[in-house]
Parts: structure tokens; C-alpha cells; sequence
């Protein structure tokens, strides 16, 4: 669990206005960190709140070891659904409406003062329109933001090292039912893996998932880290002239 003190410095809804404020006057604070995810379907052994638990695990343990220069965001934990919508529960937004909040979310966040954010994604269904709105963002704004999807930077070997299909990220199959073993297990129905047709969840350990977890949060880091010392700067579209 947690404890208060490291939640006060890594998460932006646990701040007071003067505790950020005098944060980002000193200059203590060089970047943030905006998860996006979903709230769906993930079979039937997996809670619906998988995606989004996911990448605020990975933001938050990736911010701890970047302390005190990087903070999170709160998780927009709905996400561009549609095609999981034949599963009742599933909660989805329209893609203008949902790019239209992490706008005005990444906007916020440039007004507050941080010049590298990084939006980290733990949703597929998320990952082509952003991609499709992406230079349009990065063009209004003018800063170093990036959008990232958290498996993308699991290394390969680090992967197939671990995962018996040898695919990744999947949904809810391996991969994923990995992560949940070993980061929130009791999210996890052992008896609806052994019932459903989808078999793939059964190769799934915990161990792999916390391998897998440990290299994720790393890499993360590792990026974040490149985005403040200026090693990872993201290409701004041209302007027509």
C-alpha cells in the first residue's frame, strides 16, 4: 500500500494549491505524467477496471522513481469503447467527445506550468485517435507531448521471455491476466478462466506478470527521464508557411 507521504508527492488530486503551487515555483516539478485507459469488458475472470488500474500502477511507480520531478494526473478511466458495448457494464465515450477532455486535461496541465507530458495509454481503442489528432495537439500547444501505449515499451525479449503464447498486449489473455496476478490479484476469477472459451488466460502466472510489471515501470521511467533531460523531445508537425 501506499503510504500518504509518497501519494502527497506523485499524485496531482493529493495536493493541496499551495503544495503544487510552491512545487512548480521552485522548479521542483520538470514533467507529467496523464494516464488514459478504459473502463470494458475483460472476458469473464478479469474486473472491468483492468486498463485503467493498469497504466495508474505503471505512472505512479514510474513517478516514484523519477521523485520529485514528475507527477500523475488523475486516470480518465473511460475510454473509446463502442466495440465492447454488446457486454453490458462496458462504459465508452465518442471519440470527439473523449479527445475533446484530454485536450483540455493536457491543456490544464501546460497552463500549470509543465512543458513535458506524457500521455501514457492502457486502452486500445484509444490509440487511433489519438494518433489521428496527435500533430494537431502538438501544434496548438508547442511543448514536448508524447502519446504512448504502456506495452510498447515492454522490450521484446523481456516479453517473449515470459509469456508462453509469445503475444502481448492481447485482451485479457495472457498478458494482461499476468499483470493482474501479480498487481491486483484479487481482480482475478480463477473459475471463470477455467469455464470460458477462451483458454489463453491459463497461461498466465504471476510471476511473468511481475517480471513483465518491474521491466514496464522501468522503461517508463527510463522515457520520462529522456523527455526532462531533453534526450526525448517530440517533433512538432511543420506549419504550412
Amino acid at each position: 500500500m501506499t503510504d500518504p507521504a509518497s501519494a502527497q508527492e506523485i499524485l496531482l488530486h493529493k495536493h493541496t494549491r499551495r503544495e503544487f503551487r510552491e512545487r512548480m515555483q521552485s522548479g521542483e516539478l520538470k514533467a507529467c505524467i496523464i494516464p488514459v485507459a478504459a473502463t470494458e469488458q475483460h472476458l469473464e475472470h478479469l474486473a472491468m477496471e483492468h486498463d485503467w488500474r493498469s497504466v495508474m500502477l505503471v505512472a505512479t511507480e514510474a513517478a516514484r522513481l523519477l521523485s520529485p520531478e514528475v507527477i500523475v494526473a488523475p486516470s480518465m478511466n473511460i475510454g473509446i469503447s463502442e466495440h465492447h458495448m454488446r457486454h453490458p457494464g462496458t462504459l465508452t465515450a465518442l471519440p470527439g467527445s473523449w479527445l475533446s477532455v484530454l485536450f483540455d486535461t493536457i491543456r490544464s496541465m501546460h497552463q500549470a506550468g509543465f512543458t513535458n507530458i506524457l500521455v501514457l495509454n492502457g486502452h486500445g481503442g484509444n490509440i487511433a485517435p489519438c494518433l489521428g489528432m496527435w500533430g494537431q495537439f502538438q501544434q496548438r500547444l508547442e511543448i514536448n507531448l508524447h502519446f504512448e501505449s504502456y506495452w510498447n515499451l515492454l522490450p521484446e525479449e523481456v516479453a517473449l521471455a515470459n509469456l508462453k503464447t509469445k503475444r502481448w498486449p492481447g485482451h485479457a489473455q495472457e498478458f494482461e491476466t499476468a499483470f493482474a496476478m501479480a498487481a491486483f490479484p484479487e481482480n482475478v476469477r480463477h473459475d471463470a478462466m477455467q469455464d470460458q472459451e477462451d483458454k489463453e488466460p491459463l497461461e498466465a502466472t504471476p510471476e511473468a506478470g511481475q517480471k513483465m510489471i518491474d521491466e514496464i515501470v522501468k522503461q517508463v521511467a527510463k522515457y520520462v527521464a529522456g523527455m526532462i533531460n531533453g534526450s526525448n523531445i517530440a517533433e512538432i508537425p511543420p506549419f504550412h508557411t
